[in-house]
Parts: C-alpha cells; structure tokens; sequence
C-alpha cells in the first residue's frame, strides 16, 4: 500500500491536474510533497519503532497514512491535496521500516525455533535462486538480450554461493544440537 501510493498517483496525475487545476510545475509537488516526507522521515520512523515499540509504531503510521488518504480523496483545492500528500509520506515512513522490522524479526523467531532452521533457510534460498536462474537463463535465450547477461551472471554466482554455505554449515557442525 505504501509503496504502491507513488505508482497509483502517477497514474492518477492527469485526473488531478484537470479537477484541481494544477499546473505542470505544481503537479509534480503532488509526487515529490509524498516522497519528500517519505524518504525524509524513514529513519525517525525506524527509530520510533525501536523505541515505542514496533506493533504501536506501526498502527499509528498506518492511521495517519489512512486519515491522509482519505484527506487527500476528499481534497477540493491543491494545497488541500499536496498537506494530505505530505501527511501520507509521515505515515507511510512511520508505519514502514515497523511492517518490515515486524517481518524480519517474526521470519528469525521461526528458524530459531525450529531445529536445524538456518538449513531449511538454506534450501529455500537455494531453490528461490535456482528459481530465478532459470528464469534469467530462459530470458536471455529467447530475447538474445544481452542486458540479462549481469543478473545471468549475479544469480549464478549467488546459486554457487548459496551451495557452498549450505554445505558448510553441514560439515561444519554449527548448528545448535
């Protein structure tokens, strides 16, 4: 939702330049007052959640970005809009880095948990990998772009990478038993 908000304004833009009268210099504030607070705010917000606690962090984040979306719909005049735009970049920052400190920080709780955890994280990285080895290799030999030759390249190394960590925690006994 956060991250979408950018792509479903842009797409938006010509609507609200003919119902609010923007010009075109004034048309890109509705993008940049969003990304401005957005990118400006992040780390605040990532620090209130380590500090106020994340789930709070992240429920207040999403009200304020929530109250600003429905400002921002209801919004008649294009200060109206661009204060409800930067109201949605405050929220979205705060409620941001919380979401994902809350994602990390559940997906470590469940392989510490489960024995031999850090070897299931290491097939399922591995099989993502191959995953999209495969796929880079099918792009690359149907369009003849030589633009996917990089990430060709990138996912086989991290393929090779992810084998040869596997195998050495295996052999290496530094699990927890």
């Amino acid at each position: 939702m956060i991250v979408l908000d950018m792509t479903v304004v842009n797409i938006a833009l010509p609507s609200i330049a003919r119902g609010l009268h923007f010009s075109a210099a004034g048309l890109s504030w509705v993008l940049n007052a969003y990304a401005l607070a957005f990118g400006g705010l992040l780390l605040l917000g990532g620090r209130a959640g380590d500090i106020l606690g994340r789930r709070r962090v992240f429920m207040a984040g999403i009200a304020l970005f929530t109250a600003a979306s429905l400002a921002g719909g209801l919004a008649t005049t294009a200060p109206w809009l661009l204060a409800a735009r930067a109201l949605q970049g405050v929220g979205g920052a705060i409620a941001s880095p919380a979401v994902l400190a809350l994602i990390v920080s559940g997906i470590v709780l469940i392989f510490v948990r489960i024995p031999h955890g850090e070897l299931i994280y290491s097939v399922i990285g591995l099989v993502i990998f191959a995953g999209f080895t495969m796929f880079d290799f099918q792009r690359l030999r149907r369009s003849s772009d030589i633009a996917s030759a990089p990430f060709l390249a990138a996912s086989i190394f991290l393929d090779v990478l992810n084998v040869f960590l596997f195998f050495l925690r295996i052999f290496s006994g530094s699990g927890r038993d």
